[in-house]
């Protein structure tokens, strides 16, 4: 049976080589990785080595040429290369890699010059050469194994072993130049064999390798997936953070000037109260400055806190909260703050400026999944405060209102966030709404 290249066993091999070239080809196609493809070329040379000797190809081809010297080459080029990429010589020893990247062209080289000796030598003269080429390729290996051996890794250990086994059984199928082939017929064997069983076992450890290496690149893949979902999450919390420290001192400055105000007037009573409410509010936000959201009563509490505040500055306005019984407010997560600049901009640059009764209110409604802020004032309107001559500041949209809505965008990155101010002034009344619309993020 194992005299016989016809035999079953014999087809068997080839036929799993053939049926794997094609496969790796496949999965080259559908990923580009040159790994794949080499491995492809690397198992179809050997194919096209072992084919030619079957009875059929040798009765329309060998009259004309001799391929399996050639093929010979061809598989051993294909594999360097293959080895390129697998232990990724080019980053980790440069100068071997550059060696087997000139083995590669040699070796073609000299496949080609095999068919052109074929056509014009006899098979003698293909045989001599073969036997000089075939020491020096199988030389150079056992130089490239000793170098590999040194590294360390899954990969390198299983690459040794399997290349080191395929070089002896190849090595014995190689004797035959030396040994008469009919020596190795007194043990039953044909001197092919060894090299059959050397391309059949390194298929299967390779194809263990490759099945690994798929394994350590999709890992990889998926932690650099991670930590790229990670570092994104960093960054929208580094702008987060850094939008709310700079909404606060805008806050703040604002709000030093009221009590500048209480303090101009000589009105110690009032400036004694709004400093001690003033350092409660500050408590409040330098406890919510380190997180990216509090609950909505919290925020509520604050902005009615800030309102008294501001009501002391400018008497006579009311503040009117209307909550939707449907939400928890204890439940629902938003920004600091994030309410705060649109009603500064209500008392600052709308309801100053009006004579009479002054309102301002807020609504809060669950419209589907989605939180509805409506502010509501009777001030001058935003189109009449934008021509204002002793108002420049509303010329531009105010900073604090700015920041409050790329923080709501940064916290729902992906989804619907709106956010859009109306003048509702008409002939007999004035005014600006402000909506902010945004999903209902609960505690986490």
């Amino acid at each position: 049976m194992l005299l016989d290249i016809h035999s079953e066993i014999y087809a068997w091999v080839r036929g799993s080589l053939l049926v794997l070239a094609i496969c790796h080809f496949f999965m080259y196609s559908q990923n580009k990785r040159k790994l794949y493809l080499y491995y492809s070329l690397y198992l179809l040379a050997h194919f096209f080595f072992f084919v030619v000797d079957v009875e059929v190809l040798t009765t329309f081809l060998k009259p004309y040429i001799n391929l399996d010297r050639a093929f010979a080459v061809l598989t051993f080029a294909a594999f360097f290369s293959f080895t390129r990429v697998l232990l990724e010589t080019n980053i980790h020893n440069v100068v071997w890699d550059k060696y087997l990247e000139n083995a590669t062209k040699v070796l073609i080289a000299i496949s080609l010059l095999f068919l052109f000796t074929e056509l014009i030598f006899d098979n003698f003269s293909l045989d001599s050469l073969f036997i000089i080429v075939a020491p020096a390729v199988i030389i150079f290996s056992v130089t490239l194994l000793y170098e590999v051996f040194k590294s360390s890794g899954y990969t390198v250990k299983y690459y040794v072993l399997n290349f080191g086994l395929y070089l002896i059984l190849a090595t014995l199928s190689f004797l035959q130049y030396f040994i008469l082939p009919e020596n190795y017929k007194i043990k039953n064997v044909n001197s092919v064999f060894f090299i059959y069983l050397a391309a059949f076992i390194q298929s299967l450890f390779f194809a263990a390798i490759l099945g690994k290496k798929g394994k350590e690149i999709e890992d990889n893949y998926k932690k650099d997936e991670i930590k790229l979902a990670v570092n994104q999450k960093q960054i929208e919390e580094l702008k987060m953070t850094a939008l709310q420290s700079q909404m606060n001192p805008h806050f703040l400055f604002n709000s030093l000037n009221s009590i500048n105000n209480f303090v101009i007037k000589n009105d110690i009573e009032q400036a004694s109260d709004y400093i001690t409410k003033f350092s409660r509010l500050i408590r409040i936000i330098l406890k919510s400055s380190s997180n990216l959201t509090v609950s909505l009563s919290e925020e509520l509490g604050t902005l009615g806190l800030f309102v008294k505040l501001e009501q002391m500055r400018i008497r006579g306005f009311e503040y009117i909260v209307t909550i939707d019984p449907k939400l928890d407010i204890g439940e629902i997560q938003v920004p600091p703050l994030f309410l705060q600049p649109y009603v500064e901009n209500s008392i600052w640059h709308g309801i100053t400026h009006i004579e009479g009764k002054k309102r301002i209110e807020l609504k809060i409604k669950k419209r589907e999944d989605n939180l509805v802020c409506e502010i509501v004032d009777n001030g001058i309107g935003i189109k009449k405060a934008k021509k204002s001559e002793h108002n420049k500041i509303s010329r531009r949209k105010f900073f604090g209102t700015q920041a409050t809505e790329s923080r709501i965008k940064l916290l729902h990155s992906g989804s619907d966030v709106r956010v859009k101010i109306t003048d509702i002034s008409n002939k007999k009344t004035s005014g600006t709404k402000v909506s902010i619309t945004f999903p209902i993020t609960p505690t986490a």
